[in-house]
Order: C-alpha cells, then sequence, then structure tokens
C-alpha cells in the first residue's frame, strides 16, 4: 500500500468517527459561562479573605488600644481603679525642721522688715525653737495619733517689734495637718490659725 494510499484509508476512518459523534451545541457557550462562574468564585473568596484580614487588623487594635500606652493585665478582667492617696497623720518625725509662716488669721504684715527671719524649728524630740523676727523663742510641743497638738512656750526676750505671733498660733492650736511641705494649725472650733510651709 503506498503513502497516497495509507493517508485516504486514514483520512476516511476519521470522517467516520466524526459522522459518528453527536453534534456539541453551545460548547463555547458552555465554557465561557464555566470560565466566569471560576472566575466570580475566585473573586469572592478573595474578597472573603480581604475581610477577615481587615477583622483582625480591626480587633487587633481594639485590644492593643490604639496608639495609648498598654495598660497591665488586671485580674478578674476588670478595669484598675485609682485609688485616693491617704495622708499618713503627723508626727514629730514628720513635722522635723524649719518652717516659715506663709499665712495667719489676724495678721497681714508677714512680708514686714524684721531683724530676724521668722521661723520655727521642730525637732523630733519635742521640743521647737524660733525667732518672732525679733525675740528667740523656745518650748515643748506633742502631736497625738490623730493629729491632736499641744505646744507650751518656755521662757523668750520681749523686744518689741512687728512680731509674728509663732507662740500665740502653736499654744492655740488643738490639732495639725501635714501635707507634703504645708504644715496647718487649727483650733479648738475647727478654725485654721496658720499655716507654714518647709523652709529646710
Amino acid at each position: 500500500m503506498s503513502n497516497t494510499d495509507l493517508e485516504d484509508d486514514l483520512r476516511g476512518t476519521f470522517d467516520r468517527a466524526a459522522a459518528s459523534v453527536p453534534p456539541a451545541t453551545g460548547l463555547t457557550e458552555r465554557a465561557t459561562t464555566g470560565a466566569r462562574q471560576a472566575q466570580r468564585r475566585t473573586w469572592i473568596i478573595s474578597g472573603a479573605a480581604a475581610v477577615a484580614v481587615a477583622a483582625v487588623a480591626v480587633v487587633g487594635f481594639s485590644l492593643g488600644g490604639g496608639n495609648s500606652p498598654s495598660q497591665p493585665p488586671v485580674a478578674g478582667g476588670q478595669a484598675p481603679v485609682a485609688t485616693p492617696s491617704v495622708q499618713a497623720p503627723p508626727s514629730a518625725e514628720s513635722v522635723a525642721g524649719t518652717w516659715r509662716p506663709v499665712q495667719m488669721a489676724g495678721l497681714t504684715s508677714l512680708k514686714a522688715e524684721r531683724p530676724d527671719d521668722p521661723v520655727i524649728e521642730f525637732r523630733a524630740d519635742g521640743t521647737w525653737t524660733g525667732s518672732d523676727g525679733c525675740n528667740g523663742l523656745q518650748g515643748t510641743y506633742t502631736i497625738g495619733q490623730r493629729g491632736e497638738f499641744t505646744a507650751k512656750a518656755g521662757l523668750q526676750r520681749l523686744i518689741g517689734c512687728d512680731n509674728v505671733p509663732h507662740t500665740a498660733v502653736l499654744e492655740g492650736a488643738k490639732r495639725i495637718t501635714l501635707d507634703t511641705d504645708t504644715l496647718k494649725f487649727f483650733g479648738a472650733d475647727g478654725r485654721e490659725l496658720a499655716s507654714y510651709a518647709r523652709a529646710r
């Protein structure tokens, strides 16, 4: 058999096989539709993934507190509660030091010129000394557990000038308070007699 006869025989076989296959209508259309559906599924999956990533980022930002500094975890999941600072009652040790008057009831001339600096010095042993601006002062004092206060003045000189009445404040005070570097004296009626600032 020659090559030409073989080619004719094969061509005839392919033609008979093609004639026996039923015609496929809309094959191109079905292939295009399938491709479109596959592309649509890809878009949906990609969109869902993007939404999930955004949600995780938002939750992480919220849990992290945004740009604010992170708070330490609290036991029980409750928010931390600010605890007010409690001022310890004054004692001989805490008031020990030198104090200058800032305000005194009935006295408006604390800044007047005086020979000496009008200060009081409390010692932890229960004694005090100082100057009213002209005269040297000294005495004793006691402080109770809740700030109760008593003081006595000892002998002093009596040089007259625009004196600062430390002695009257100390002997009239029944209670004191100490807030950082401010010492206040109160009378029996609760009225503030004087306020002192720590000098050293």
